[in-house]
């Protein structure tokens, strides 16, 4: 039994999965990030954003595992020319929810998922800074346009101004210039 769940509401509970209501088995979500996501978040590199956010949630008793993908691009400044360069992304982000105090060794899983503890008593598990999170660390750390497709006005102020050549007579090394 597979039970689908796409939630395409408004901010305030975009993002949200509510883990007491989820039915045993698969529980699948939807959702788009855009541009007023990124800007909730404060000092966010990213511009624009065209993301699309599916997440699979698996409930067997006391385990949850969240499998999710984000898919999409996003603008960000270019470090050489400051224009707008689009990135893709493509993120998997493999969690496993555990309630209660964070645990001791024997609770670590060895595999590669990412354990998120919860209190005993929380409902929900926000998905927003994973996913603001996840989307940062994806994106290089130098980002520009490759050769040839920088803004050439800002390409041409970055090499600084035209340099004149003084005059032979002007220039202290221009005795130099015959000795060889």
């Amino acid at each position: 039994m597979r039970a689908q769940i796409y939630l395409w509401v408004g901010m305030s509970e975009e993002f949200v999965i509510p883990l007491n209501g989820l039915s045993a088995g698969k529980n699948e979500f939807g959702w788009q990030a855009r541009k007023e996501f990124f800007e909730t978040f404060e000092n966010s590199e990213i511009l624009d954003a065209q993301l699309d956010v599916s997440v699979l949630v698996e409930k067997s008793g006391r385990y949850v595992g969240v499998d999710c993908e984000v898919r999409g691009s996003v603008s960000v400044e270019c470090d050489r020319c400051l224009g707008d360069l689009v990135m893709p992304v493509d993120e998997e982000i493999l969690l496993s929810v555990k309630f209660g105090e964070e645990g001791s060794s024997e609770d670590s899983e060895g595999g590669t998922r990412e354990v998120i503890y919860l209190p005993q008593d929380d409902a929900v598990l926000d998905m927003k800074q994973i996913i603001y999170d996840y989307v940062c660390l994806s994106l290089p750390m130098q980002r520009f346009h490759p050769d040839g497709e920088c803004d050439p006005e800002a390409v041409r102020h970055l090499m600084g101004p035209e340099t004149n050549v003084r005059e032979d007579s002007d220039n202290p090394f221009a005795a130099l210039k015959g000795l060889f």
